[in-house]
């Protein structure tokens, strides 16, 4: 999940220092590592198996990837876990200089996915391609794994905190799914609340699990909101993902295309009214029109199910405490937002409102400095700010008693 922090796209107004544009994408770039990568060395796996990877634009295959599973795993581990070890040189290593490698290592990836060049010791970065049931699965129950940070789906966090009690009780924090309320209230900025409602939602072609995935409208302002959200939708221009005119680019694979289409279904047949899109596009790639739904209600699969689309359900509400139940009539509580000129309306909402984030007047603002994670089946733990530091510390207490009393 990435945000333009301050970005107008996130409701927030430009200012000095803010972020510069995004790079426009590189084509034809050359596939440069297919292999796993433990101990600063690049290996084939011991499986000797490899999984095809394939562009959801052009429905061709990419390349062939190394395929870890247990085997993989076990040797990784045992590398980190080396690096590690007392008198090691990442346990010698200072925090200051850890932080530096951190921030180079981050630079470069940006820059062209290098780790070696970063000079982080063997064994402190290790990756191992693979998939859940086997190289997950490995992770979750190996028993000299301290901790895993897993963010995606709700059914398979709950595999991994399984895992994690039949082994060693690791550590685990989630951050999974979401239906998040985007709630707009009769005064909010019309034009502001709009424009925020369809970047929430179509952002990463609704592939984004803080997605603005079911706003709220209050009825005085509904007809407006639904007419202006359609116009926005039917701008939305869909194609290749390497050109930087580009809004929306393909659905992930295929499994998630026919799920997406498959929801838009039945968001017709239990009565929705379709605006515009609702359909695949084009005879080639995983393309979907962007999709506006109004009249939907509660009941409807729509309002309940975590799209990861680019489809907008747009619902009607008479009152804050009627919003504020039907907001939380979910099992989910990633995210929510809220669109007001109202201070006092914005921080009632803002408390009531069971979300592990609460937005005001803008979307997607994510700082560095700010906790982010949800309540309820959207998961435990936060990423970012000081909480997201207590995660991967332990607390120890050391008391010492002196040999006699000092004065």
């Amino acid at each position: 999940m990435a945000a333009l922090n301050g970005a107008v796209e996130n409701g927030q107004p430009e200012r000095k220092g803010a972020p510069p544009p995004l790079p426009r994408p590189l084509k034809n770039l050359a596939v440069q590592h297919t292999k796993i990568f433990i101990n600063n060395e690049w290996h084939e796996s011991k499986s000797g198996k490899k999984f095809s990877t394939y562009s959801p634009s052009r429905a061709e295959k990419i390349c062939d990837v190394e395929e870890g599973d247990k085997a993989d795993v076990d040797k990784a581990v045992e590398a980190a876990k080396t690096a590690f070890q007392r008198g090691s040189a990442w346990r010698q290593m200072d925090a200051t200089s850890r932080g530096r490698l951190l921030h180079k290592l981050a630079d470069l990836l940006e820059r062209d996915r290098v780790v070696l060049a970063a000079g982080f010791p063997p064994g402190v970065v290790n990756i191992v391609p693979g998939y859940g049931p086997t190289a997950g699965a490995a992770i979750s129950n190996h028993p000299d794994v301290d901790k895993i940070a897993f963010t995606g789906s709700t059914e398979v966090g709950k595999l991994i905190k399984e895992a994690a009690s039949k082994s060693n009780l690791k550590r685990v924090t989630l951050e999974l799914g979401g239906k998040n309320p985007c709630i707009v209230c009769a005064d909010a900025d019309l034009d502001l609340a709009v424009d925020c409602a369809h970047q929430g939602v179509f952002f990463n072609q609704g592939q984004c699990c803080t997605a603005a995935s079911r706003v709220f409208v209050e009825e005085p302002i509904y007809p407006e909101f639904v007419k202006r959200s359609v116009e926005y939708a039917k701008k939305r221009l869909v194609g290749d993902p390497f050109d930087a005119k580009t809004d929306q680019g393909p659905q992930i694979d295929q499994k998630q295309f026919n799920k997406i289409l498959e929801l838009i279904e039945s968001g017709k047949k239990e009565g929705a009214k379709l605006e515009c899109g609702g359909l695949a596009m084009g005879d080639r790639g995983l393309f979907i029109k962007p999709t506006v739904f109004s009249e939907v209600t509660d009941n409807m699969r729509i309002a309940k199910e975590e799209i990861f689309g680019p489809v907008q359900p747009i619902l009607k509400f008479k009152n804050l405490e009627e919003v504020i139940q039907r907001a939380n009539n979910t099992e989910y509580g990633l995210t929510a937002a809220v669109f007001t000129k109202n201070l006092d309306r914005a921080l009632t909402l803002a408390s009531a409102l069971q979300s592990g984030t609460v937005w005001v007047n803008c979307y997607t603002a994510l700082y560095a400095q700010a906790p982010f994670g949800g309540f309820k089946m959207s998961g435990n733990g936060r990423e970012l700010g000081e909480y997201a530091l207590a995660e991967y510390t332990e607390v120890k207490t050391v008391t010492i008693k002196l040999s006699q009393k000092t004065h």
